[in-house]
């Protein structure tokens, strides 16, 4: 009797990786992190593990529970696989916070897990692009990290017609609900879970949730009214509030760097996390078939707190996974044909000539610095041409005995299709 076979299928909500699946994530992890490291962004990292009281204290102790893979180590520690990077980044800046050199310009493409329904850009492993900026007060940093947001998605050549950055401050936000709900900072905070599921619920539904938080018709309206303001027509609501010059700052300077075109103004982005304090902003795809948020950021000022007693290091930034990356880049066909682009070399082989002589012509290639490899294996010549089309490669070197004895080479060319013959001490200034 046979044991049963073990599946080939990874855990749920995780992904494999094949080769031409790793050439697709290494292309657009490589243009965002040049495009960062133009920009002066560095690169950190931290472990997958952390201690699961981290999450706790900044999400509270039943959504780091149930959103987290937790257990227990041998020492009885308990310990959590990193569902976000924030905290880890938190806690970095903490530790040597006498040692660093402010205002910091911090990147990472960690991998992370949540334990949560699997759908479409959502999964429960992914890697995430995180951009922080700590040690900034003002509105600077803001417009520092909503312009490297845009310039990540313009480095794939997405347009204004792609995509907009929607805009929003946490401290405008609630003293405008606070003046309309006649309520106090714990009312405003009730209210904006409410708002943030707007669009997540029944209409009944929502309205019903603010009328049990106290807001009658009226007040509702008010808060609808300003779903359809500009900027400064909302401002205008508040002029007090610090919230409201902060936006009237940021969206003047959009203006000036021509980036207004990208970024529109929406009181109905929250960002549900408590820990968002001034600006709030998600990336939407405008796309109708994609048309959903694809990451989104703010400003908190207290995370690195909970580490440090009397510190209050300021942060602003934003996280973005690979999976809505991937969606938004093939829904607007964003992807070149990278597979096919560029010199990748075979030199093909026959028993009648010394497999050294084969290697002799890799290593020049490969000095040459000419991606390059040799057929390995004992298959006919024909089969060594099907090799090399499936694998993508853009030339063959052929040397029989013939070619050997003459000091010659054929190079096929598999995208014209043309051959041609040169001299062996030629090879590399055939691709110069």
């Amino acid at each position: 009797m046979c044991a049963q076979l073990l599946s080939t299928h990874p855990y749920k909500g995780t992904r494999d990786f094949y080769p031409a699946d790793m050439k697709l994530r290494n292309w657009f992890f490589g243009k965002i992190r040049a495009a960062l490291e133009l920009a002066s962004f560095e690169e950190y990292n931290g472990p997958m593990l952390e201690s699961l009281e981290m999450y706790i204290a900044k999400s509270g102790e039943e959504i780091a529970n149930e959103q987290t893979y937790n257990f227990s180590d041998k020492a009885g520690r308990r310990l959590a696989v990193r569902p976000e990077m924030t905290p880890t980044v938190a806690r970095l800046v903490a530790a040597k916070i006498n040692e660093l050199n402010f205002p910091l310009k911090w990147f990472s493409i960690p991998n992370l897990y949540r334990y949560e329904a699997p759908q479409r850009g959502r999964l429960r492993e992914h890697w995430q692009v995180n951009v922080d900026i700590f040690g900034c007060d003002t509105y600077e940093a803001d417009l520092e990290v909503i312009s490297t947001a845009i310039t990540l998605l313009r480095a794939f050549d997405a347009d204004s017609s792609m995509f907009k950055v929607h805009i929003n401050n946490r401290r405008f936000f609630n003293d405008v609900i606070a003046s309309i709900a006649g309520t106090d900072a714990e009312g405003s905070r009730r209210v904006s879970k409410v708002i943030d599921r707007k669009n997540k619920v029944p209409r009944e539904v929502y309205e019903k949730d603010l009328v049990a938080l106290g807001l009658d018709g009226e007040k509702i309206a008010k808060i609808d009214a300003l779903y359809q303001m500009g900027v400064e027509e909302a401002a205008a609501l508040c002029p007090e509030s610090r919230g409201a010059q902060e936006l009237l700052d940021l969206f003047e300077a959009l203006r000036e760097l021509s980036l207004d075109e990208y970024c529109v103004f929406d009181f109905g982005i929250i960002r549900g996390l408590d820990y968002y304090t001034g600006t709030v902003f998600e990336v939407l795809d405008e796309a109708p078939e994609n048309n959903r948020a694809m990451f989104g950021g703010g400003r908190y000022d207290n995370l690195v707190g909970l580490f440090v007693k009397n510190t209050n290091v300021s942060g602003v930034g934003f996280g973005f996974g690979d999976v809505t990356l991937e969606n938004f880049l093939v829904t607007h066909n964003l992807i070149p044909d990278i597979y096919s682009e560029g010199v990748k070399v075979l030199v093909t082989k026959f028993d009648d000539v010394p497999y050294t002589e084969y290697t002799k012509l890799v290593t020049k290639l490969r000095e040459a610095n000419i991606q390059s490899s040799i057929y390995i294996g004992s298959k006919k010549f024909g089969k060594q041409i099907d090799y090399a089309v499936k694998g993508n490669y853009s030339h063959m070197v052929i040397m029989g005995s013939s070619e050997f004895n003459e000091g010659k080479l054929k190079i096929k060319d598999l995208r014209s299709r043309e051959e041609t013959t040169v001299d062996a001490e030629k090879l590399t200034d055939y691709f110069a």
